[in-house]
């Protein structure tokens, strides 16, 4: 089957093709700037295509000979739906790396036209959503009636510019969480606990992640938080982001701070993925109080979202699969987590 990585020259997908032709792939790299993609296809001894968003018919002539898209260029906000549009008319499975709940809700809406299309449509392949989907998944199969779901993760390795771009972008949206099956609103930092996510207690704050749209298509479970660890300090500035959260998302301030991410973040190099692994945590709770606690520890998330999308990619080119929305779980199962290089088993404990 032949197969595109779409935004290859980012951070992100960067690393994508750089360890797909290592491994001896050869997927066709494609973007937006030939300035930008025949470089990187050029030193990979890669194919690469040229090809903007903005038409549909025009996306879906560029993969009408590709069997599958591995979608890295955001903000997945503005690309996802027209690459999904495209893989729909043009037969191709579509995966990406995306975090942003929108985006896992409009795949999931397009669920029937997809197993119509026999089109596989699994956004959050990285490690959004892939250790906590499998979490999610690993404490419904301990916990069948789980009515509430927390999920969180300890990572220290910084943000890439496409992952700081859509930070700034979801600053004036605030935050989300899941309540009697609705994605509801709910201000920045809305709550906050002690948990130890499996390198020591710490206090943390609710985060709008993908997790709050996936895990319920996954399990079922109708309450969802996730949570992320936070000095009492930067945990005060969310909440008192809630107060200009208008403002933050006027064109121009948006407009600056994204400028400012161009000029300062850069992504994790090597070195710091290879010594900052990350904590992920979970946590089930029935309606009579059962609770069940499941944990792992995974590679640096650039480095896991790598060889996740890459086993995710490998999966659906060898194997047979009903078209159809997935979820990372949904797909392979909670083991899929284990199986990544760096990962731990899944240890689930009673609370």
């Amino acid at each position: 089957m032949q197969w595109m990585i779409y935004g290859a020259n980012g951070y992100t997908g960067e690393l994508i093709a750089r360890e797909a032709a290592a491994s001896g792939a050869t997927p066709i790299l494609a973007g937006r700037s030939a300035d930008k993609i025949a470089p990187l296809a050029q030193e990979l001894g890669l194919s690469h295509r040229v090809f903007g968003l903005a038409d549909a018919a025009r996306v879906a002539e560029q993969l009408g000979d590709v069997g599958l898209v591995l979608h890295c260029a955001g903000p997945f906000s503005a690309t996802s739906a027209p690459m999904i549009e495209g893989c729909l008319a043009a037969g191709a499975h579509y995966l990406d790396i995306s975090g942003e709940i929108q985006v896992f809700e409009h795949a999931h809406a397009q669920g029937a036209r997809a197993r119509e299309a026999g089109v596989v449509l699994c956004p959050g392949v990285g490690f959004d959503v892939i250790p906590t989907d499998c979490l999610a998944l690993t404490l419904k199969q301990a916990l069948p009636d789980a009515t509430h779901l927390a999920l969180g993760f300890d990572s220290r390795s910084g943000f890439s510019p496409g992952t700081a771009k859509t930070s700034v972008e979801g600053l004036a949206d605030g935050g989300r969480v899941r309540r009697n099956g609705e994605i509801t609103r709910v201000p920045l930092a809305w709550r906050t606990r002690t948990i130890d996510f499996g390198d020591g207690e710490k206090l943390a704050m609710t985060i709008p992640w993908g997790d709050v749209s996936t895990a319920f298509y996954s399990t079922g479970i109708g309450n969802i938080e996730v949570y992320l660890p936070g000095s009492p300090r930067l945990i005060k500035q969310a909440q008192r982001a809630n107060y200009v959260r208008w403002l933050l998302g006027l064109g121009p301030i948006q407009r600056m701070l994204k400028r400012r991410v161009e000029r300062s973040v850069r992504g994790p190099d090597a070195e710091t993925r290879a010594r900052q692994p990350t904590y992920v945590w979970g946590e089930a709770r029935n309606a009579a109080g059962r609770t069940v606690t499941a944990r792992v520890r995974t590679a640096n998330g650039y480095s896991l979202t790598v060889s996740g999308a890459l086993a995710i990619s490998r999966y659906l080119m060898e194997n047979s699969v009903e078209g159809g929305a997935y979820t990372p779980a949904m797909l392979l199962g909670p083991q899929l987590v284990e199986q990544l290089p760096d990962s731990t088993p899944i240890t689930v404990s009673e609370a």
